[in-house]
């Protein structure tokens, strides 16, 4: 059970902070405090625009809780779908994607970020970063854990 919790915490956390980068580096071009009050205003509205550095900590919380939701859902998909233990590169980078379609059509409508149309070229850039900080590292992550050799 104990290694359950750690592999979850582990994958969520890396994911998190990758996701977290990219999104600073390659969305904020270097602005972090507008990339985590921006995620922070999922939860707080606008006003979270106007806090200070609690707003930028709930942020990055809120952000870390959602990559080790995603780890726990691949956790615990993980042995259902044989697809994701018998391709790992390709179940992480799938697994991302998914990561993106349940975000933007399922979780962001229905809270306080301000919604606008999709654009193609952002939403490629953002499900490229998914893929490749979100789903992967997930993926090798459990991978590990299982030992599972191909």
């Amino acid at each position: 059970m104990k290694s359950k919790i750690k592999t979850i915490f582990l994958a969520g956390l890396v994911a998190g902070l990758l996701d977290g980068t990219a999104a600073v580096v390659f969305l904020g071009k270097m602005n972090y405090s507008a990339v985590f009050k921006f995620v922070a205003s999922g939860l707080f509205g606008k006003s979270a625009f106007a806090g200070g550095n609690e707003m930028i900590i709930y942020g990055i919380i809120i952000h870390l809780l959602i990559a080790m939701t995603f780890a726990f859902l691949y956790y615990f998909s993980f042995s259902k779908i044989s697809f994701f233990s018998k391709n790992k590169i390709i179940g992480g980078l799938l697994f991302g994607l998914l990561v993106w379609m349940i975000m933007n059509l399922l979780v962001l409508p229905f809270t306080n970020i301000s919604h606008s149309p999709i654009i193609l070229i952002s939403a490629i850039k953002n499900i490229l970063i998914l893929m490749i900080c979100v789903g992967l590292p997930i993926s090798l992550i459990m991978q590990k854990q299982y030992a599972i050799n191909e």
